[in-house]
């Protein structure tokens, strides 16, 4: 009987004692992995935005040239500019519009809309919603 006890205690440690034991360093505070950089952004002559009337489900795109302007509805859209990355074109669109609204010109929106990310930046309006697609040339 001791015999036998001492031999599944001997067949249960040695599994045990062959393992290998694995240590692991978290990196340090403050230490950033190394990345490629990223190219500087390139300036389009202009973008396209598309307006999506929420009442009617009609959506309009506008193609604009920087400094033109478009409407649809009671909306004036400016484009100020269109940027994308130098290393990737087709990548993302960076647009800076203002939105206002006519006859008052009342400014409902001014900034950067961001095709990859549309609701990081968006137009606060309660009929129509405004978001950029791609910039002119950068095909």
């Amino acid at each position: 009987m001791m015999r036998r006890s001492l031999l599944v205690a001997l067949s249960l440690a040695a599994p045990a004692g062959a393992q290998d034991t694995l240590s692991i360093t978290p990196p340090s505070r403050g230490t950033v992995p190394e990345t490629q950089a990223s190219s500087a952004a390139v300036s389009a002559p202009g973008g396209i935005v598309r307006v999506l009337d929420k009442i009617t489900g009609t959506i309009t795109d506008l193609d604009l040239r920087n400094g033109e302007s478009g409407s649809v509805g009671n909306l004036a859209v400016v484009m100020g500019d269109c940027r994308f990355p130098g290393d990737n074109p087709a990548g993302d669109a960076f647009v800076l519009v203002s939105i206002r609204t006519e006859p008052d010109d009342t400014a409902v929106f001014e900034g950067w809309l961001i095709a990859s990310a549309p609701a990081l930046s968006a137009l606060d309006h309660s009929r129509y919603d405004v978001w950029a697609l791609r910039c002119l040339g950068a095909d």
